[in-house]
């Protein structure tokens, strides 16, 4: 049954849907940030120090060190950018479901109200009838 809120809850719908592919999106990235953080911190614990050698294999190493701390450093702040993401995305949502639930609500406040006059109208009808056909059995 169409009422005058039907397109609203439509789109109120259309848009929560679309808030949830966002937060899949973000959990998604979130979900990368934090393996790519995984991998570098197991990527450090390989880096070999060498125990004897030329100084160049030595600095070579420390370069190598100091390489996969930058990474490591640039992938925690992806994982917070990423948390920082999904928590907007969730906020966003709730408040999209928040929209489309009041809508809803009136949508169905508004069909129970036109089935209650629909019905109020029947119920006269039928009144009426009745009292038509009574008065026909009567009279005859």
């Amino acid at each position: 049954m169409k009422t005058r809120y039907s397109p609203l809850v439509k789109l109120k719908k259309s848009t929560m849907d679309k808030s949830e592919r966002v937060v899949q999106k973000a959990s998604a990235d979130l979900n990368a940030a934090s393996t790519a953080l995984s991998i570098s911190y197991a990527s450090l614990q390989e880096i070999q120090t060498p125990q004897n050698g030329s100084i160049n294999e030595l600095l070579a190493s420390r370069s190598l060190f100091t390489s996969q701390r930058n990474l490591i450093e640039n992938n925690k702040k992806w994982v917070t950018f990423a948390q920082s993401q999904v928590n907007a995305a969730k906020e966003q949502l709730k408040i999209d479901m928040i929209e489309y639930e009041k809508f809803k609500y009136l949508d169905y406040e508004e069909i129970k109200k036109i089935l209650k006059e629909k019905k109020i109208k029947d119920a006269k009808e039928l009144d009426e009838i009745a009292l038509m056909t009574y008065d026909n059995k009567k009279g005859t």
